[in-house]
């Protein structure tokens, strides 16, 4: 049987690059070892994420992002300006197209180039261009509303307005509130554009004013469960019934502290805890059973988000490991319809409805 295909709708790829200096396109091994002696991140030596590994685990479609901050109090930390985060952005974005000429990524913009990449993908073959769709993690960036168009110009088809703590659009992890009134502004001209809103990392308030307000297409690319890790990171059962109304899909993701409410980080040993990729389908279980169906869940791993195999499933070493999870789902009874569904079909079928209307 062949390998079947994988999609990945959160990535990190240009931050990992740019910010994380790691050589993308180099063998996972050998990035791992010219990080060995690096002391600077938790993460360094553990990384999970590289294009020949994608290649290997038949990920050949992702959701790649610009992630560029603006500091605020309370915040992870960022740029001390719009226009310095704008400035990274661009030069994660200048990373991308140095991958597509190199000939190891290709940016998918429409319906179109989507059907294209996914025929070469079918055909046999080595090294193919790994697809990816541009997502900004966190609307920081965008210094007012006509860079929202700017950014489109260059192919950017899916944002989130919020990530850690406030934010100039909106608040998100481990913040409240609902979005400023800049963030409901550019959710008018996102919906102009029938853009795809992210709503993970939203606060509560402002995940219920984007369901009420915004008609377009929306997604959670790498969110889980809080009924089993109560945090407000996490999908709230109310949360993942709207989704499904909106035929929407959820990505599920591969930080140990969103899969185990007892791991904590920098703390915390996925071995010793025995956190393991069957978590992540507990998660989708829970999903599913609000469904009825497995047409929801999919996979939005966000692996190497600023973490590596110290804050990761024990039983997942790198990113290709991910067609384990076929063999999981099928030991929990699901279909082999419901596995192809999982790794790619729920994520195309979301994606051909919304371009099909742009």
């Amino acid at each position: 049987m062949s390998t079947p295909l994988i999609i990945d709708a959160h990535l990190d790829l240009a931050m990992n690059a740019i910010e994380w200096n790691r050589d993308l396109t180099r063998p996972l091994d050998e990035i791992r070892l010219l990080e060995r002696n690096m002391p600077d991140k938790p993460d360094r030596g553990k990384g999970t994420v590289c294009l020949p590994e994608l290649r290997k685990g038949n990920i050949g479609l992702v959701v790649a992002t610009q992630l560029s901050r603006v500091a605020a109090p309370g915040s992870m930390g960022g740029w001390h300006s719009p226009q310095q985060a704008w400035a990274m952005t661009q030069a994660q974005l200048a990373w991308y197209r140095e991958m597509e000429a190199l000939g190891e990524m290709r940016q998918i913009c429409n319906a179109e180039e989507l059907e294209s990449h996914l025929r070469q993908w079918q055909e046999p073959g080595e090294n193919k261009p790994i697809g990816y769709i541009l997502s900004l993690e966190g609307a920081d960036s965008l210094v007012d509303i006509s860079y929202l168009y700017k950014a489109y110009d260059y192919g950017l088809r899916a944002v989130g307005l919020s990530h850690f703590g406030p934010g100039r659009y909106a608040p998100g992890t481990r913040s409240r509130g609902p979005l400023t009134p800049a963030g409901l502004a550019l959710l008018q001209e996102m919906d102009k554009l029938r853009m795809i809103v992210d709503v993970t990392h939203l606060t509560d308030e402002g995940f219920d004013q984007v369901m009420k307000i915004y008609k377009g297409p929306v997604w959670a690319s790498h969110s889980n469960v809080r009924s089993l890790v109560p945090n407000q990171r996490q999908l709230s059962d109310d949360q993942i019934r709207q989704l499904i109304e909106r035929d929407a899909v959820i990505g599920g993701m591969l930080d140990c502290w969103a899969l185990d409410i007892r791991f904590i980080d920098t703390v915390s040993d996925p071995w010793q805890l025995d956190i393991t990729l069957n978590r992540l389908i507990d998660h989708w279980d829970h999903i599913c059973q609000l469904a009825g169906n497995s047409r929801h869940i999919a996979i939005g791993s966000d692996l190497d988000g600023i973490f590596g195999t110290e804050q990761s499933p024990w039983d997942l070493d790198r990113i290709s490991g991910l067609q384990q999870i076929g063999g999981l789902l099928s030991d929990r009874g699901y279909s082999a319809n419901d596995i192809e569904q999982v790794f790619s079909g729920n994520w195309l079928r979301f994606l051909r409805k919304a371009w099909d209307h742009a």
